[in-house]
């Protein structure tokens, strides 16, 4: 049985992939991360205290990150982790335009930095996994090409380190191709969680069983690229579109 670790799962996306994985009878160990205090998390590892672990790491701090892989691997008890969902992240305004930005820092350390040094502390215990897949969160609106698209969302710190994070993956991909990787960028679609809001397109419950769906269905083919969910009936007329083909960078 496959083994999961999720960062940023206190909440949203990575709450709810957590959720769905543990009903699952073919994974094994979900370590699901937090920086802090993560009632929702607790409660739901409560209810699946044999496969839920909750550990806490933030991305921010490499120690924190260091901590979290020495206690993951003292729980794998001798096997390899074989999937990493690099899920944290940070959605920040600067509603004045990008010269008035004063959170692209913080908003590189956790969506860029954050991913850099959580991949590479637990690429030995993945290198030790069977599947070796690592999946970096990543959305659309940081796509390059669609930048005159997403314009009007006053959010550049989102849209510059989402681009960064989306570069980094195929840093990543490239290097460890010849291992049997593979890493990959994934957009889960407009979802209504704290990050999302109530007006996104989708319920955070749709978008994470599409998630899985890629992440589970991923093979080394999939190497490198930058992939988008697919919800069947969405009618393409609309803003989003969620096709399941590559999203351009």
């Amino acid at each position: 049985m496959a083994s999961y670790l999720i960062t940023g799962a206190s909440r949203g996306l990575g709450l709810e992939l957590t959720r769905q994985l543990s009903t699952r009878s073919d994974v094994g160990k979900i370590f699901a991360t937090a920086r802090g205090d993560a009632p929702k998390l607790q409660q739901l590892a409560s209810t699946s205290p044999d496969k839920i672990v909750v550990v806490k790491l933030d991305v921010t701090d490499e120690a924190s990150i260091k901590q979290a892989a020495a206690e993951v691997e003292s729980k794998l008890a001798g096997k390899g982790l074989d999937v990493l969902i690099n899920n944290a992240g940070v959605l920040q305004y600067a509603p004045k335009g990008v010269s008035s930005m004063e959170n692209l820092q913080e908003s590189f350390n956790i969506n860029v930095l954050g991913v850099h040094w959580t991949t590479r502390v637990f690429i030995p215990l993945l290198q030790k996994g069977t599947q070796k897949k690592i999946v970096n969160i990543s959305t659309t609106i940081g796509s390059l090409a669609l930048s005159r698209f997403v314009h009007l969302l006053p959010a550049p710190a989102y849209k510059i380190t989402k681009a960064a994070l989306n570069s980094l993956t195929v840093q990543y991909a490239l290097d460890y191709e010849k291992e049997g990787f593979t890493i990959f960028a994934l957009s889960p679609g407009w979802l209504r969680t704290d990050l999302g809001g109530e007006q996104a397109d989708l319920p955070v419950e749709q978008g994470a069983e599409a998630a899985l769906v890629r992440i589970l269905g991923s093979t080394p083919e999939q190497n490198g690229q930058f992939l988008k969910i697919e919800i069947k009936g969405w009618d393409k007329d609309k803003r989003n579109q969620y096709d399941g083909s590559n999203a351009p960078w």
